[in-house]
């Protein structure tokens, strides 16, 4: 038999019960009035509800809160400039000619693409590492600066005490504005490196290392990288000279800078506390004293004087590094001066693979250390990445300097130590010894 279903007619089919009559429709805003959710329903705030966010914190005003407030090395840049003077400030942030170099050598670490790995076990980052026989916390060490009291009344001893708290070491320049015995002093347990200058005068350069290794100094850091000065603009416009003199410029930028100006005149005054007295422009005192006719067998003469480590500061090729290694170079400092001498130099992270290349085919383990550009702990990783044994610092430790004296120049070794753990851990390795240059990827511009 076949059955027909025939459509439902509402005109033929009687309704058969309650169920069967369709609900009134619902409008929109009344549907959406019934699904809201209780917590979304607004309402008037109660005292209580209000109480734990209206807990207002204390404002601090010490330097320490100042200083901790400061999350990269350019704020603690901006802090400097704020607190010191044009002159000195300048002087530190300032490179020679057009400053082409000290922006090339920022650029080029902006110029790199980090590649992690992931699901390794990151949960404890040793930042330790071997430099030159001894072990270093991390792996950065203070670079040496000159004149560095003027920056800010607690110069050298600042640095050489921040150092040696954090457990890296920390080189003395030259033309220092702290004696090798006092900075010794002021930093009995750190590891001091002593920065020369070979001058025309060698029985002075003679009885500078003698006092170096007499203070306790593991190794000493040639420079080979002023033959003459060179053309520091910023300091030339700011009548730059040492000790600063005052002007009527002088006067009016001071009166800003009040604590800047008290500290100055109230502690000792400034000397080159290696050299002579001296009075004049820095570029006067590099010209008359360093030597133009520096060769590589002065560096034979200073590996057979120097019982020490021996590193050579200033290499911008290739082959000059394993010269100098040839010539009993212990290690060699990538650098060109902060950019602060030939402008348009090689910049030492785009030098770095090729140099660590020359000495694995010369199977030299000589130290390949780099500095010039570094502003944040990622910086530091990406080189130790493409082949750096260690780094330094100059500028980025003497704008923590200026923001706020020793306590500055923790917060700027802090600064690099947080960037470095957490660089680290996001790229998945646990030791500097796991970096590979295929962590990094160097971007065309």
């Amino acid at each position: 038999m076949t059955h027909t279903i025939q459509p439902n007619n509402p005109e033929t089919t009687p309704a058969t019960a309650a169920t069967d009559v369709p609900a009134a429709p619902v409008s929109a805003p009344a549907a959406a009035a019934k699904s809201v959710p209780a917590a979304l329903k607004r309402r008037i705030p109660k005292y209580s509800d209000l109480a734990p966010l209206m807990q207002f914190k204390k404002p601090e005003f010490s330097k320490e809160a100042r200083l901790k407030r400061a999350s990269t090395i350019w704020e603690l840049r901006d802090m400097a400039k704020r607190r010191t003077p044009q002159a000195p400030f300048d002087y530190t942030d300032g490179a020679a000619e057009e400053e082409i170099t000290l922006r090339r050598a920022r650029q080029a670490f902006l110029d790199i693409e980090f590649r992690p790995g992931i699901l390794r076990n990151v949960s404890s980052i040793d930042l330790s590492t071997e430099i030159l026989g001894k072990t270093s916390r991390l792996p950065v060490g203070i670079a040496p600066t000159g004149f560095t009291r003027m920056m800010q009344s607690e110069g050298e001893y600042a640095g050489s005490q921040a150092a040696e708290a954090a457990g890296i070491p920390y080189t003395l320049s030259t033309m220092g504005t702290a004696s090798i015995e006092d900075v010794a002093a002021a930093a009995p347990n750190g590891r001091n490196w002593f920065q020369l200058y070979l001058w025309t005068d060698r029985d002075r350069s003679l009885e500078l290392i003698e006092r170096a290794a007499k203070a306790g100094n593991d190794t000493l850091m040639v420079t080979v990288d002023t033959a003459v000065a060179g053309a520091r603009l910023r300091d030339v416009r700011n009548g730059m000279t040492i000790p600063p003199a005052l002007t009527v410029k002088t006067v009016l930028d001071a009166s800003y800078r009040p604590a800047w100006w008290f500290n100055f005149l109230t502690h000792e005054p400034l000397t080159f506390a290696s050299l002579s007295r001296y009075t004049g422009t820095v570029a006067d005192l590099i010209n008359s004293m360093f030597d133009p006719t520096l060769t590589f067998e002065d560096l034979d003469w200073l590996r057979e004087t120097w019982k020490g480590k021996l590193v050579v500061k200033g290499i911008q090729t290739a082959e000059d590094a394993r010269r100098v290694v040839d010539h009993g170079a212990d290690g060699v400092v990538l650098s060109n001066h902060g950019g602060r001498q030939l402008d348009r130099a090689p910049i030492p992270f785009h030098l770095l693979p090729e140099v660590k290349e020359a000495f694995t085919k010369d199977n030299s383990d000589a130290a390949i250390i780099l500095d010039t550009g570094i502003m944040s702990g990622a910086d530091i990783v990406a080189a130790l990445a493409l082949g750096a044994d260690f780094t330094l610092i100059g500028r980025a430790y003497l704008y923590g300097l200026m923001a706020g004296g020793r306590l500055g120049v923790d917060r700027a070794l802090q600064i690099l130590e947080k960037d470095m753990a957490r660089t680290m851990a996001l790229l998945g390795v646990s030791r500097i010894s796991e970096l590979t240059p295929d962590h990094v990827r160097l971007l065309n511009r």
